[in-house]
């Protein structure tokens, strides 16, 4: 079983690899399925990470929108053809940088 530090890591690593290919552009995210694809799915990856982290941690962090994250992991997983690439690329680039501030911030408290 995975420690809450591991899994705030674990989100840690899903916006790095993000940051990799967002920092092409929308331009480029538009334009290339795969870097639509690969961007998906690290929000997945970022999304379960934050459904395995207890309610008390959650609680106590309420700097996270851990709703928010759970909601877009559920939508990109199970309503696949639903997905808008606007709300996607929003996500990404005005959302993401704050979610990384925040999750720096706790890691530091935890170590």
């Amino acid at each position: 079983m995975r420690t809450t530090h591991e899994r705030i890591l674990d989100m840690m690593e899903a916006i790095t690899r993000i940051e990799k290919y967002a920092a092409r552009g929308r331009q480029a995210f538009e334009s290339n399925e795969l870097i639509q694809t690969y961007l998906v799915h690290h929000l997945q990856i970022l999304g379960e990470a934050a459904s395995k982290v207890s309610a008390s941690f959650q609680e106590q962090h309420p700097e996270v929108p851990w709703s928010h994250i759970r909601g877009m992991r559920h939508i990109l997983v199970h309503d696949y053809f639903r997905i808008d690439p606007d709300i996607v690329w929003a996500a990404v680039d005005k959302d993401l940088p704050d979610l990384k501030r925040s999750l720096s911030a706790i890691l530091d408290e935890l170590a």
